[in-house]
């Protein structure tokens, strides 16, 4: 591919590149195949990688969760990296891993960061002064004069994508377009499934876990999720726990137990709803130790009922069936496998998640 961003004789002559990227679970669940093809295509180069905290604050009584970010265990399995800097979530830290970076010299970075693009713009020419850096751009204003300067800073660019313009795109493709744009790089098809190897002690964990809440070895599983990053992608986690019981009063999933997400930071507040009455069949989970608790868990299921996060992405992984709550504004980011997945959206385009009911939900069953 001749006019590739990133010039075949740089790649050729440089021993390693940085990756900058806000990857949250969904990120990874697609662009794991991106990487992989990345290595198996230059396997002299090592690949680095900077996770970037969107959610970085100052207000140190949210570091411990975002120290623990599950996103790290996944990262971290995955043979590509020769290196990870996972410690941004804190000014002082982010400060730290941007001069650890300075010192590694970087003869490319590229950034694939779609938020406040100008400042990855200028975040990747800080980690690489003299390197040749890449990043999203999106359209500017003409007298935005900020942005305008943020991105003369690199020597190429992505162009930025709208979710109205993609015309059927699955994110999928839109992250092997990328790759392709930059290094030449086809990735087929076939090769974008997303996939997750789950170590087997934690395979035996999930099950040992099951048995110690009661679960029979036989039981048909349901995973529930309504918890998303952002409140308008979130569902009631009341309307979980109905859900359950209404699917228990049916024949199909009379004997059923119900496994009920909860993300670690709001688990007391789920407690406190869970205690306030007898939920039949019904299990709190989070994955609290380890990132593979979560789709150990998952594969163990018959059926995962999920709001648009990384849960409902993971089930196509392990290759559950599932039933995605979705809003109308990011249709590339639908379940991959359209086969074994059922999608309820919203009916008004700019609607939250929370529009749809749980009757809705019943009669999709």
């Amino acid at each position: 591919m001749p006019d590739q961003l990133i010039p075949a004789e740089l790649l050729k002559k440089s021993n390693k590149i940085l990756f900058v990227a806000h990857l949250a679970l969904g990120d990874f669940t697609y662009m794991q195949n991106c990487f992989r093809a990345f290595a198996a295509a230059f396997p002299h180069l090592k690949i680095h990688l900077w996770v970037d905290e969107v959610r970085r604050t100052k207000d140190a009584a949210q570091w411990p969760h975002l120290s623990k970010y599950v996103l790290y265990d996944w990262v971290k399995s995955c043979s590509c990296f020769e290196k990870i800097y996972d410690q941004t979530y804190s000014p002082q830290l982010y400060k730290q891993s941007i001069a650890e970076a300075q010192r590694e010299e970087y003869p490319i970075v590229v950034s694939f960061a779609v938020l406040r693009r100008h400042l990855y713009a200028e975040l990747v020419r800080k980690l690489s002064p003299n390197g040749y850096v890449v990043a999203q751009k999106k359209r500017v204003r003409l007298l935005d004069i900020r942005k305008h300067l943020a991105y003369r800073k690199l020597d190429a660019h992505i162009p930025a994508y709208a979710s109205a313009e993609q015309h059927g795109n699955h994110i999928s493709a839109i992250y092997a377009g990328w790759f392709e744009q930059l290094f030449g790089i086809q990735i087929p098809v076939e090769q974008r499934f997303p996939f997750v190897d789950i170590p087997p002690q934690w395979l035996e964990r999930a099950q040992h876990d099951l048995t110690q809440q009661g679960v029979p070895p036989d039981a048909k599983l349901v995973f529930l999720n309504a918890f998303s990053k952002s409140e308008e992608r979130s569902w009631p986690l009341e309307w979980m726990l109905e859900l359950s019981q209404r699917m228990r009063a049916t024949e199909a999933w009379r004997d059923a137990h119900f496994i009920v997400n909860v993300v670690p930071e709001k688990m007391a507040a789920a407690r406190k709803l869970f205690d306030s009455r007898a939920w039949a069949g019904v299990h709190l989970f989070s994955a609290e130790e380890n990132f593979f608790q979560l789709p150990a868990v998952l594969s163990r299921c018959s059926l995962i009922i999920s709001v648009e996060t990384a849960v409902m992405h993971l089930a196509n992984a392990v290759h559950v069936p599932v039933i995605a709550l979705m809003r109308q504004t990011s249709p590339e980011w639908t379940p991959i496998d359209a086969a074994n997945s059922k999608i309820i959206t919203v009916r008004n385009r700019k609607a939250w998640v929370k529009e749809i009911s749980v009757d809705d939900v019943m009669q999709a069953l």
